[in-house]
């Protein structure tokens, strides 16, 4: 099967323009790496403690990493811009049965302004233009913030899952889901 992915998309909010970019070019990429860098020290860093922090930023969201996804066609990246700046950013797998949400993160000087909802919006055309009516994720049971933004949008808890990631960090996550269809 032949996976649809968009490449933009446009929306406003008074007005100002909040865009949703493909992650393609060195620059959006650096872009992203930014972004998770700030991000996930100021999100993470209480949660899961700065080691670990460290860890998943240089394995998964540093710019050979995201290169290296988008490359090899793991993930396909977005950048959410609010104006010209960049906001946040979200990554997505289409599987045979669902839409995979990897990572949506916005910076906190954006949080709570209907972001979140605007990227999972565009991920619910991205299932529905691939016939599939499922959007999954895993979150960190911690994460309380996010699990409730995530609660509000529909999502619901299937399960729990542990996952080791190396170096002797686990990710203790809960699976949602949200079903669109």
């Amino acid at each position: 099967m032949r996976k649809k992915l968009q490449m933009h998309t446009t929306d406003y909010r008074g007005d100002t323009m909040i865009e949703i970019l493909r992650v393609i070019t060195s620059e959006q990429i650096a872009a992203t790496a930014k972004l998770a860098n700030e991000i996930w020290r100021e999100h993470y860093t209480p949660i899961i403690g700065a080691e670990q922090v460290d860890y998943m930023i240089a394995k998964y969201q540093s710019p050979d990493a995201i290169r290296t996804q988008i490359d090899q066609n793991e993930l396909v990246y977005y950048l959410l811009y609010v104006g010209r700046q960049p906001a946040g950013y979200f990554a997505i797998q289409v599987r045979s049965d669902e839409v995979f949400l990897s990572k949506l993160y916005v910076s906190k000087t954006y949080r709570k302004q209907g972001l979140a909802g605007k990227a999972i919006g565009f991920i619910k055309s991205v299932a529905a233009d691939n016939c599939l009516r499922r959007i999954s994720l895993t979150i960190n049971k911690n994460n309380r913030a996010s699990l409730a933004a995530y609660e509000k949008l529909g999502f619901k808890s299937e399960k729990a899952v542990v996952t080791d990631i190396g170096n002797g960090f686990v990710m203790d996550d809960y699976i949602l889901a949200l079903h669109t269809g």
